[in-house]
């Protein structure tokens, strides 16, 4: 599938006659409603940041930073509308949706539509992979790792996003959407087990693996042609381990790529729910289950997410019917007062001040583990921030309890280091509920928080799914039982014990509005923080060249024959891939001569090919572009094709170049 093929979906900009009808009566709204029949878009664009030298968000390692792409990193966009109100559903294969990313992508969506998309209808979220370029949110926490705020990631961020909805509205066509089940038993474990354990045992009967298996597909056809789906299934976007330096969209990415081979013009979005506590990892141990390779690992998890997916898919036969509706405000998660009802021994609690716990800082073992910077090595960006050891403010230690904290966040000075002013979303699309949480929930607190909305609602359970790490990003959500063991994901969860029961709490709110038809006072404006943080990552002073070298030059050439299965190598004179991230393009091609032209048959959006940059002197590089040939390989002739771009020192221009192997046979 390459890259080239987003284009298809861009040429869906000659849509708006149909756009214009959106405005449509409340008569015919309702005629939508009762005949299943909607507007339906679908869109698709490159959020992929710097491929070197930029800090993965995930993992907290200070020492991951990109140095090429395995899978480039994509946002998918779907827009539903039903005659008089819409959403705009997208999924970015991130680490995380961050608050800046949220009001970024709204302020751009407001200079072109209008009052059209807003926070109201509007639901960003994230794939959760660990492999992705961080540095874009506005909250300290989260750029620790990464050395500081990068702006060149997060506009690649709000623009992608920006561009997939754009594309999304321009694709509106009437259309429907059915809603496909399967069972998936084998792609999660639960990395949590003895917090898991701690549940009331109702609970954990609804759950008698430790997983939640639960595969849901909403599938888009526009007229009698399917277009597109989106997927829902928890497990972490951890296959890539913490080693692992190529941008990859990890196993939710491989599903997409491994769907959307069957159909140049199907967009497959494959979102996260309750994945807090679900690791792909079989084995729990980093890159170990089903094999101990952690890119094996990644294609098996995707590949069965795909073809889970698929099953759900093709046996999709219940009808979206009803109206499309959404209710959200922003709440400030530090200081809910929450009814006896929704705690587990019947009295009112309240939450509190940020703080994450000593369990956290050590990271999931099953996972993978975080900051672990050698001694005598500082980070700068720390430094600036002033260190991390804050006094805890008297009576958080109590209120945070049984947490041993490690770092009040909250209260962290001049701004605090994660939100709590949170935008919480509950979206309809027919019988559909989506809870969006920013944050991630572990399976029972997804459970409990389900059942709170469903139960208010009036609607069945399954009908209601946690939509998690959507529109701002404050770590975990676990139950209070799960809280008092202080695993890593109870150390993470920010504002107390009583966390759950304050989302059950205000989601249950929405739902009684939505149900109710009344509107929701918006909450408490979240800060904006732009322009507050500073970045400490070293940029791209000039490139350089070896001696008799040109950019672009093959440095090592492919053999003259190849067998299917076997990889080719090719490497060239590059320049820094920060120079031009290609968005929407490539570092790497493969190309097959057919006929007297060559023609593109894999890029770096493929599973096939790797592009690796490295240093090799103090301003010279080398890219390096492997390609696995697959087994269904054509026989022909080939050759490897590199795209770059290189900085002058002495003007700062910067100038595009391409390489080219020399040809070598498929055989």
């Amino acid at each position: 599938m390459p890259v080239a093929r987003r284009q298809v979906l861009a040429a869906a900009a000659a849509a708006p006659l149909v756009a214009s009808t959106l405005g449509g009566t409340s008569a015919a709204a309702e005629t939508v409603r009762e005949t299943g029949d909607y507007l339906v878009g679908r869109g698709m664009a490159d959020v992929t940041g710097p491929a070197a030298e930029n800090g993965m968000m995930g993992y907290s390692m200070p020492q991951q930073q990109t140095a090429g792409i395995h899978l480039r990193t994509l946002a998918r966009a779907f827009v539903v509308a039903d005659g008089e109100k819409r959403i705009a559903f997208v999924t970015a294969e991130l680490g995380a949706v961050f608050q800046s990313v949220h009001q970024g992508v709204l302020r751009k969506l407001r200079e072109t539509y209008g009052d059209l998309y807003t926070e109201q209808n509007v639901l960003l979220n994230a794939t959760h992979t660990h492999a992705a370029c961080g540095g874009d949110s506005h909250y300290a926490a989260y750029d620790l790792a990464i050395l500081g705020f990068q702006e060149q990631t997060y506009n690649a961020v709000v623009d992608g996003i920006t561009e997939a909805i754009s594309r999304a509205h321009a694709d509106l066509k009437p259309g429907t959407a059915h809603l496909g089940r399967a069972v998936l038993t084998d792609a999660s474990a639960n990395r949590s087990r003895s917090a898991f354990d701690l549940n009331p045992q109702p609970d954990k009967d609804h759950f008698p693996l430790g997983i939640d298996p639960a595969v849901t597909v909403l599938r888009f056809a526009q007229g009698s042609r399917d277009v597109g789906a989106i997927t829902w299934f928890a497990t972490h976007g951890t296959s890539m381990t913490n080693t692992n330096r190529l941008i990859s969209s990890d196993n939710k990415g491989y599903a997409a790529f491994a769907w959307e081979q069957l159909d140049p013009d199907f967009v497959a979005c494959f979102a996260q729910t309750n994945a807090g506590d679900m690791s792909p990892n079989l084995n729990l141990s980093p890159g170990s289950g089903p094999t101990e390779d952690e890119f094996e690992n990644t294609r098996i998890i995707g590949d069965r997410q795909f073809r889970a997916a698929k099953r759900a898919f093709d046996a999709a036969q219940e009808q979206i019917t009803g109206a499309v509706d959404h209710r959200m405000c922003f709440v400030d998660l530090s200081k809910v007062t929450v009814d006896g009802r929704f705690t587990p021994d019947g009295q009112q609690h309240t939450t509190c001040t940020a703080a994450i716990g000593v369990s956290m800082l050590a990271g999931s073992r099953e996972d993978g583990p975080g900051l672990p910077i050698p001694e005598g090595i500082r980070n700068p960006f720390l430094d600036w921030l002033g260190g991390a050891d804050a006094p805890i403010p008297d009576g958080l230690a109590d209120a945070q309890a049984p947490k041993p904290i490690a770092v009040p966040f909250g209260a962290m000075k001049p701004y605090p280091w994660c939100p709590e002013v949170l935008p919480l979303q509950l979206v309809r699309i027919g019988q559909l509920h989506l809870v969006a949480v920013p944050a991630e929930c572990t399976i029972v607190a997804g459970l409990r928080l389900r059942q709170a909305v469903a139960d208010e609602l009036g609607v069945p359970l399954e009908n209601v799914l946690v939509q998690g790490y959507a529109n701002a990003y404050s770590q975990y959500v676990t139950t209070p039982e799960e809280y008092d063991a202080q695993q890593y994901e109870g150390a993470s969860t920010l504002f107390g014990r009583y966390t759950l029961p304050a989302y059950q709490q205000e989601f249950a709110r929405l739902a009684a509005a939505m149900r109710s038809g009344a509107s929701v006072p918006p909450g408490p404006t979240p800060r904006d923080l732009r322009g507050k943080l500073i970045n400490f990552q070293p940029g791209v002073v000039f490139d350089d060249k070896p001696p008799g070298r040109e950019f672009g030059d093959v440095l090592t050439e492919p053999a003259a024959r190849y067998r299917r299965a076997e990889q080719v190598t090719a490497e060239f004179v590059t320049g820094h891939p920060k120079n031009d991230l290609r968005t929407g393009g490539t570092f790497a091609e493969v190309q097959r001569q057919v006929g007297g032209e060559w023609r593109r048959v894999a890029d770096d959006r493929h599973w096939s090919t790797k592009y690796h940059w490295t240093r090799s002197g103090a301003a010279t590089s080398t890219a390096k572009i492997t390609w696995d040939i697959p087994p269904n390989t054509p026989a022909g002739r080939y050759r490897i094709v590199h795209h770059g771009n290189w900085k002058n020192g002495w003007n700062g221009e910067i100038s595009a170049f391409t390489g080219t192997s020399r040809t070598f046979v498929v055989t």
